[in-house]
């Protein structure tokens, strides 16, 4: 291919509007166009590296026994309306209203239609196991598109299902895609993390997320050196540690003006922040909810929502709180029982003799004792996992780091197929609920992933497998008769051997051809200039390598070749 009939141009500097390196490269290198917010076009440079991981997920899925198909972007609203998912997904879901006023879904997902299309088909344990696969676009309003490609209203994702007859089966199959994701991020060139994660509007009991570790990832997940325990910082789960054994005191009504925090409590009556409850007020389904967890820790909204079983929940405005007879800064659950919703982290069975609010301003209580002065309604672990923060397996320090998720695997279970009606004859002959799980990978995100991963201040360094073409021929002075000669001839001679190339032939100045060559971030550069030709060399550079190499013209094609080879059997053999 050649340069000057690329479509799309590179910029010299980065559009205001991006924020992650990869937004930044893939507008400077001409590779992505924004047509609007969250909604992007793939210029060629994208859209190759694009088709080449969609190949690497075809040959994955497809060795681990799975089919490909392709299933419907419109579905009835009533198919979403049956599993609950319309209310789950809420203003994310994009619908439209066909010409006789039906309501239809513009799919974020396809765990119903699908369901629906193998209830059909599928009337026998004979007819199971199953797993089917898609490489399709997906619709999502997202409130704050950002990134890029990292968070958008329009994606390509690979979404696969499985179906099985029983628990084992669906074990299986998960892991045999676990297998799969791992296959596929290796031969992609990436470094990923498995923690385990949320399940979220997918619904389902385990589910798993890959990470990919960048500094500009949005997601927190917290990993243990000592055992590998890894997970999501919205799932994640921590030691806590016991307070020194108490008798339990009398309750004393303490004078506390002004004091609002727990920080100025602690300080103000000296003790440590763990000493104390802290009140949070939370609004679900139109009621207000107090939750009470120790005040050295901080509250995890998702384990909340999970523990008050509710995709309904914010916080309470500070009139709600006031309608609800509470006092902001001096409130804590003792009399609530009865009045208000309570929910409590475990965190108040670890200690005794706790300072909370006295639900009267300006005084707080002493020697608070659960469940002595205060009965709650749930107990549960509702707190946020902080970086080190003890490891619940091994009880080693936690580790906080910023990842970028791409992947997502979930066992969904009967989730689906008790409310939709997808059964089975077992062998016994009796019906049984067909029991599914659920697996994405968002194309493009993986591709900026990469980028964010891969970079440096010139621009990006693509994998091999992923990266457009394979090797950048500069050709400097290409007006030159003997360069133009030369740097055809290259061209030629590896794109016979199977190499992909992009040759650089405008009339533009060396620093123009090299800063642009960096900037897209092929896996090997080749500069052909007359002072190299005039010595029989070329030069080679490969784009992670500071260091540049000299080739003889006519051992040229075979050792950038040879380098080009390298960088994909490395990836590889990450795989095995």
């Amino acid at each position: 291919m050649l340069v000057s009939k690329l479509f799309g141009k590179t910029l010299r500097e980065s559009p205001a509007e991006a924020e992650l390196v990869s937004h930044k490269l893939m507008l400077r290198a001409g590779s992505i166009y924004q047509v609007g917010s969250g909604i992007y076009s793939y210029l060629p440079l994208a859209w190759r590296s694009l088709r080449k991981i969609e190949q690497v997920i075809r040959e994955e899925m497809d060795a681990a026994g799975s089919q490909e198909l392709r299933l419907s972007v419109l579905q009835p609203r009533e198919l979403w309306d049956v599993t609950g998912r319309t209310a789950a997904f809420g203003p994310d879901l994009m619908t439209l209203k066909d010409r006789r006023e039906r309501t239809l879904v513009v799919a974020p997902t396809h765990e119903e239609v699908l369901t629906s299309v193998v209830k059909a088909n599928v009337n026998s344990y004979r007819d199971l196991p199953l797993i089917l696969y898609q490489i399709h676009t997906k619709f999502r309003d997202e409130p704050r598109p950002r990134g890029g490609l990292i968070r958008v209203r329009e994606f390509d994702m690979k979404d696969a299902y499985s179906f099985d007859a029983d628990q084992e089966g669906l074990d299986r199959s998960y892991e045999a895609m676990v297998r799969a994701y791992k296959h596929i991020y290796a031969r992609c060139g990436l470094d990923v993390v498995m923690v385990e994660a949320d399940s979220g509007a997918i619904g389902g009991k385990d589910s798993h997320e890959f990470m990919l570790l960048a500094d500009s990832g949005e997601d927190t997940v917290v990993v243990c050196s000592g055992c590998g325990y890894a997970a999501n910082v919205e799932k994640a789960v921590s030691k806590k540690h016991h307070q020194a054994h108490e008798p339990q005191a009398p309750v004393e009504l303490v004078h506390t003006p002004g004091v609002k925090t727990i920080g100025e409590l602690a300080k103000f009556l000296g003790v440590p922040a763990a000493k104390t409850l802290k009140a949070v007020f939370y609004a679900m389904d139109g009621e207000v909810v107090v939750v009470a967890i120790r005040g050295d820790l901080d509250v995890n909204e998702v384990k909340l929502k999970r523990a008050l079983k509710t995709k309904d929940l914010r916080l309470a405005t500070p009139e709600e709180v006031a309608a609800a007879g509470l006092v902001a800064g001096s409130a804590s659950p003792v009399g609530l029982k009865g009045r208000l919703k309570t929910v409590a982290d475990d965190s108040v069975e670890l200690g005794s003799n706790y300072v909370a609010g006295a639900n009267r301003l300006d005084y707080h209580l002493k020697n608070v004792n659960y469940p002595r002065d205060f009965q709650i309604d749930v107990v549960a672990d509702i707190a946020l996992t902080q970086d080190g923060d003890a490891c619940a397996k091994c009880g080693r320090p936690l580790s906080a780091r910023r990842g970028i998720e791409v992947g997502h695997v979930f066992k969904l279970g009967t989730t689906y197929s008790e409310v939709m009606g997808a059964r089975f004859l077992d062998k016994n002959g009796m019906q049984q609920p067909i029991i599914m799980g659920c697996y994405g990978i968002g194309l493009g995100r993986l591709l900026a992933a990469a980028i964010e991963q891969h970079h440096d201040e010139k621009g990006a360094i693509l994998p091999a497998p992923i990266a457009p073409y394979h090797v950048w021929i500069a050709a400097l002075n290409v007006e030159s008769p003997e360069v133009a000669q030369a740097a055809e001839a290259l061209h030629g001679a590896l794109e016979r051997e199977g190499v992909e190339v992009l040759y650089d032939d405008r009339p533009e100045s060396a620093g123009v051809k090299l800063n642009d060559a960096d900037l897209v971030g092929l896996p090997v550069r080749v500069v052909v200039s007359p002072r190299n030709l005039k010595q029989g060399v070329v030069e080679v550079k490969e784009r992670a390598s500071p260091d540049a190499i000299r080739v003889a013209v006519g051992e040229a094609p075979a050792k950038i070749k040879e380098l080009v080879s390298a960088g994909i059997a490395a990836a590889n053999a990450r795989r095995m």
